[in-house]
């Protein structure tokens, strides 16, 4: 049976400029990687990337948009530990097609839904196609 997943912890700072770039892209679907420790669940960068996909349905990261903020993350002894995007139509949870995109195992899946009048972020941890709930923690930044 799955079990509530670790505390994604990000800082207010973050949550404004995952809501504002997905704002900024509404209608269509916005994205960003989430940068932190190997492996860890505290937020230290939000990196907006351009949704490739353009599209209101789905996302996409490209890859060379990909590879420069790994290379960066890496620079600084850091790594990707997740993948935000929002849903423009529908709740905060992963679609099929989100599920089955999801890279990586070790990733936090957060998700902020734009349907209503003030976004709502849940995220998830996605692996072998099952999808466990974690809970999210927004922090200040002072």
């Amino acid at each position: 049976m799955w079990q509530i997943g670790p505390v994604l912890e990000l800082r207010d700072e973050h949550w404004d400029a995952i809501c504002a770039h997905g704002l900024r892209a509404y209608p269509l679907e916005a994205c960003g990687l989430l940068i932190g420790e190997w492996q860890g669940d505290r937020v230290i960068r939000f990196e907006p990337t351009p949704n490739a996909a353009r599209s209101s349905r789905t996302y996409e990261v490209d890859g060379r948009d990909f590879l420069r903020v790994e290379r960066v993350a890496d620079d600084d002894g850091l790594a990707i530990i997740g993948v935000v995007h929002t849903h423009t139509h529908t709740d905060a949870y992963p679609s099929p097609t989100d599920i089955a995109a999801a890279p990586d195992p070790q990733w936090h899946y957060p998700i902020v839904s734009l349907r209503g009048p003030q976004p709502v972020m849940r995220s998830f941890g996605i692996v072998d196609g099952q999808v466990v709930e974690e809970p999210v923690t927004v922090v200040d930044s002072a």
